[in-house]
């Protein structure tokens, strides 16, 4: 009987972790966003206007971006007015969208899988791969808050999506502010959806 009931703990000790990732939003979230990206790429990926039609829709509704903004911008956010912020959020999500269309030529014929999620206070870490053509494979976490919405990407586990943002945003903040900040997003914007395709 003791070693009935010692299997039994085991088994619900290895299955718990299984009907956790099951239960989390955020993986939810992640495997939509991925079956949006698998599609948009399955013949090719098209133009890049096209892939920014495809795959906008879920990722503006799996990331929070006011979130992610405000902490890539920093302390100097809280002096933006209301409509400073408003412009600036819009900005950075139709840069955002552009930026991740534009990377995804680089994964068609490739492979999208989520693998995991580890569960956090504030909602959870989602483990995913990504395999490109040539067998790249690139590890890519998602953080995700408890409603499940993105809040950050993390790159081979460490290299954060937000932190490098701050980095790039830091020179367009200093010389212009605000102001500064959303021409930077609206020119890296423009000169991505009017590059030409590489042959």
């Amino acid at each position: 009987m003791r070693l009935i009931r010692s299997a039994l703990i085991a088994l619900l000790m290895v299955a718990a972790p299984v009907a956790r990732a099951a239960d989390d939003p955020g993986v939810a979230t992640v495997k939509a966003l991925y079956e949006s990206f698998a599609a948009a790429v399955k013949d090719g990926g098209g133009t890049l206007q096209q892939r920014v039609e495809a795959v906008g829709p879920t990722i503006e509704r799996s990331f929070d971006f006011p979130h992610m903004l405000r902490l890539a911008v920093g302390q100097s956010w809280s002096g933006f007015t209301p409509e400073q912020q408003g412009a600036l959020t819009e900005a950075f999500r139709r840069n955002f969208v552009t930026t991740y269309a534009n990377r995804l030529k680089q994964a068609a014929g490739g492979r999208f899988e989520v693998l995991g999620s580890e569960r956090r206070e504030s909602g959870s870490i989602v483990q995913t791969k990504v395999t490109t053509p040539d067998n790249d494979e690139s590890q890519i976490d998602f953080v995700a808050n408890s409603e499940g919405r993105v809040t950050d990407v993390l790159l081979n586990g460490n290299v954060s999506e937000v932190a490098t943002q701050r980095t790039v945003f830091n020179q367009p903040l200093k010389a212009g502010g605000a102001d500064g900040l959303l021409k930077f997003l609206r020119q890296r914007t423009e000169t991505m959806l009017s590059a030409k395709p590489a042959p």
